[in-house]
């Protein structure tokens, strides 16, 4: 049975190619139902896959072949928060490795255009200090980053 809510991510025909990276990518995430389409339609033919069900983080998702005309933007993201240096690289590296790019402060793209934010939670814990001059420093810090530097942050959180 569906989630009652679920994210539904638009792809032109790659659906079930970016589940199964997701899947093996992010911890408690898993590949579920294909659909195929039963009848042609605008972006597709029968038989083709339609919808993919798939989970990431545990968030249910549904990925959906609906075409060219609607593709991904910054305005949606998956926010990661990853405990320490090593996850942080490896999940920015996978994403980035595999054709996607990166950009400012955390955040990268997949090769399918999803953005991601790949957030070490000590980038959190220290732009969120009551010291609003070390939370400064720690944000001053993270505006001249691309993937985030744990140590980095941490340095310019204790000044």
């Amino acid at each position: 049975m569906p989630a009652k809510n679920t994210i539904c991510l638009w792809f032109n025909g790659a659906a079930e190619e970016a589940a199964r990276f997701y899947a093996a990518t992010f911890p408690d995430s898993a590949v579920g139902a294909v659909m195929r389409a039963p009848g042609d339609y605008p972006s597709g033919q029968q038989g083709d896959v339609l919808t993919v069900e798939f989970t990431v983080m545990g968030i249910p998702c549904l990925g959906l072949n609906g075409g060219p005309a609607f593709p991904q933007t910054e305005a949606f993201s998956f926010q990661v928060a990853t405990d320490d240096q090593a996850e942080t690289d490896r999940l920015w590296n996978a994403i980035v490795g595999n054709g996607g790019q990166e950009s400012a402060c955390g955040w990268c793209k997949d090769k399918w255009g999803l953005s991601w934010q790949i957030t070490p939670r000590v980038l959190t814990a220290a732009i969120n200090d009551p010291d609003r001059a070390a939370a400064k420093r720690a944000f001053d810090a993270m505006m001249g980053m691309r993937k985030i530097d744990v140590a980095g942050i941490e340095k310019a959180w204790r000044g």
